[in-house]
């Protein structure tokens, strides 16, 4: 599996900063930590303007999501959802991204175009991973739907090439984003929720770190720039290309995130 083509200077990685090096007479490249789909980051950094050179993309272990920010290997994260961690500052919400269940093609909900969180409580789902919130997460995988069924969460998370497998093999349901059909393999469908609302994506930084002015800026810059109303991430292909997700998935981004919670 996977991500699309990085723009050039930026080359994502799951263990290790990308190798790319700023100008000598530049500053320090931003080190940027992403989870799931780096579209995701493409599009933060096309909303401040900044140079992709001076850029380094970490990909961040969900199960200790936060750890890259608060040991200092991490100018900046980017997060979903609400976070509420004290030696944490957030930024204003930059853009949503909208839900959707990640699911195996052969699932009897794969060829929908949509599908009810309701309907969601009839399958197995995702235990919140290794130190996640359990805040966090209860946005992420509701612990009950809003008519008050209960969602199973039996199955277990790592890392989302191994979600993947076993979405695809077990028949297991994750309640996630619409995002991860970037990262979606063949065999796996992602399929809109149209009654939960979008997440919120955002930057998180340590409160204990002095933000260098160039990181600063760019927090500034692509505050300014995100649209009031919360544009989704990712718009659907130009050209209306298939994806891994098929077509509810390319009507979603065109359409789904386009207001607040």
């Amino acid at each position: 599996m996977t991500d699309r083509p990085a723009p050039s200077g930026i080359t994502p990685s799951s263990t290790t900063p990308s190798s790319t090096t700023p100008s000598p007479a530049g500053p320090p490249a931003i080190r940027l930590g992403y989870h799931g789909s780096v579209e995701v980051a493409h599009r933060i950094l096309r909303l401040a303007g900044h140079d992709p050179a001076g850029v380094l993309l970490s990909q961040y272990d969900v199960a200790d999501p936060f750890r890259g920010v608060r040991d200092g290997g991490l100018d900046l994260m980017i997060v979903k959802f609400r976070l509420d961690e004290p030696d944490l500052a957030v930024s204003r919400v930059l853009a949503y991204d909208a839900r959707a269940a990640v699911v195996g093609a052969g699932h009897p909900l794969a060829g929908r175009e949509s599908v009810s969180i309701e309907e969601l409580a009839d399958y197995d789902a995702f235990e919140r991973p290794g130190t996640m919130p359990d805040y966090v997460w209860d946005e992420v995988v509701p612990p009950r739907t809003p008519a008050g069924r209960t969602i199973h969460r039996r199955h277990r998370v790592t890392d989302v090439p191994r979600m993947m497998a076993l979405v695809a093999k077990e028949g297991a349901v994750h309640i996630s984003l619409v995002s991860l059909a970037d990262v979606a393999p063949p065999g796996i469908r992602v399929v809109p929720i149209h009654d939960l609302p979008p997440a919120p994506v955002a930057l998180a930084w340590s409160r204990d770190a002095a933000l260098a002015p160039h990181i600063a800026g760019f927090l500034a810059r692509a505050e300014a720039a995100a649209p009031a109303d919360g544009a989704p991430c990712a718009a659907a292909p130009a050209d209306g290309t298939a994806t891994a997700a098929g077509p509810a998935v390319r009507a979603a981004r065109a359409g789904a995130g386009g207001t607040g919670r």
